[in-house]
């Protein structure tokens, strides 16, 4: 019998990292109490959340027949070079021009080939981030290119 090897794999790799999380979090940091969390408490929590959701995916993926797996490897590029971009070029490009750049980049992934929903996505995106991550989170990362 054939097995769901992407689910199983997927939440194997969900649990394994989660259970890391958790492990790390509980020997190298204080857990605290409830009413006092220590800095420990909250990593150790989602490390547990995330291994419980790997297991939910992969337990399931066992007894079930999937069909082959084929990867799309132009849209994997794509998503990945979006990723590299906005890591690599966040410090210099400034989050304005990185954020619409990594979108116009992820969205060549998209069946949808209209480039005008692709800056309207880049902007509604860039506009978000700028949003939370500069005014309603306070993050010091540079707007715009130095």
């Amino acid at each position: 019998m054939k097995r769901d090897i992407a689910d199983l794999a997927g939440g194997a790799l969900l649990a394994a990292i989660g259970a890391f999380v958790a492990v790390y979090a509980v020997a190298h940091y204080d857990i605290g109490t409830l009413r006092r969390m220590g800095p420990g408490f909250f990593p150790a929590l989602l490390g547990g959340v995330l291994a419980v959701l790997g297991l939910v995916i992969a337990l399931p993926a066992w007894a079930r027949g999937a069909a082959p797996v084929h990867i799309v490897w132009k849209d994997a590029a794509a998503v990945l070079a979006a990723i590299l971009v906005f890591a690599a070029g966040l410090e210099r490009g400034g989050l304005v021009l990185v954020t619409a750049s990594a979108v116009l980049i992820a969205s060549i992934a998209a069946p949808d080939r209209r480039i005008g929903w692709r800056f309207v996505l880049a902007a509604v995106v860039t506009a978000l981030s700028v949003l939370i991550f500069h005014f309603g989170l306070r993050m010091t990362v540079p707007m715009w290119p130095a």
